[in-house]
């Protein structure tokens, strides 16, 4: 079983491209498996997104204590104003995510869930989904396992037309959101379109 992280670093104003020679090389030099690293296109801006992938807790939490503890944290800290950290647990029935040309436009959604609602939207999910991937794919989708009860997805697209094409089709012909699912959801919800930076392996 795998364990997920998505690292947001806010850089300075246009610092995406600043900051990625020294974050390469605190990735290459630390632990997990870097899936994804991407630059968010709508939504918060100036922010740059990693997706990671740990074989332990403990590989995670060692990573998560090098960074925090560094005087250089991911190696490019003189074009950061934030660093927060999202940990994360794939839902039971996806498999593991590997690295591959599936966008170039990636969706991140977060939807802050009920306080009894991240198990059921997972059975309600493993439902749909077979439906729902007729349309397009889901790239991952799980829960938070720190902070407050939520579901992170992340959608990959060829097109921002694509997307709106997949999501309006997938409603239209019944086939999501999953039948039920939205009640074990609150309103706080957010998304963002980002696109791949040239070092990431997901693409």
């Amino acid at each position: 079983m795998s364990f997920y992280e998505i690292a947001t670093l806010k850089t300075v104003i246009f610092g995406a491209g600043k900051a990625s020679p020294g974050l390469q090389e605190w990735l290459a030099n630390g632990k997990g498996t870097l899936l994804g690293a991407f630059a968010p296109d709508v939504g918060s801006l100036n922010e740059i997104l990693l997706f990671r992938k740990f074989g332990t807790l403990d590989e995670m939490m060692t990573e998560r204590e090098r960074a925090i503890m560094s005087d250089n944290p991911m190696g490019c800290v003189e074009h950061l104003v934030d660093l927060k950290f999202d940990s994360l647990k794939a839902f039971d029935f996806l498999p593991e995510v590997t690295p591959g040309a599936y966008g170039p436009v990636y969706e991140f959604r977060t939807y802050k869930a009920k306080l009894n609602g991240v198990s059921v939207t997972q059975d309600k999910w493993r439902g749909a989904m077979p439906g729902r991937s007729e349309y397009s794919m889901l790239a991952f989708a799980g829960w938070g396992f720190d902070g407050a009860p939520r579901v992170t997805q992340i959608w990959p697209y060829a097109s921002l037309d694509a997307r709106t094409k997949a999501r309006s089709q997938s409603v239209a012909d019944g086939k999501w959101p999953a039948k039920g699912g939205p009640d074990w959801l609150t309103p706080d919800m957010t998304s963002a379109i980002a696109m791949p930076l040239p070092f990431s392996p997901m693409t």
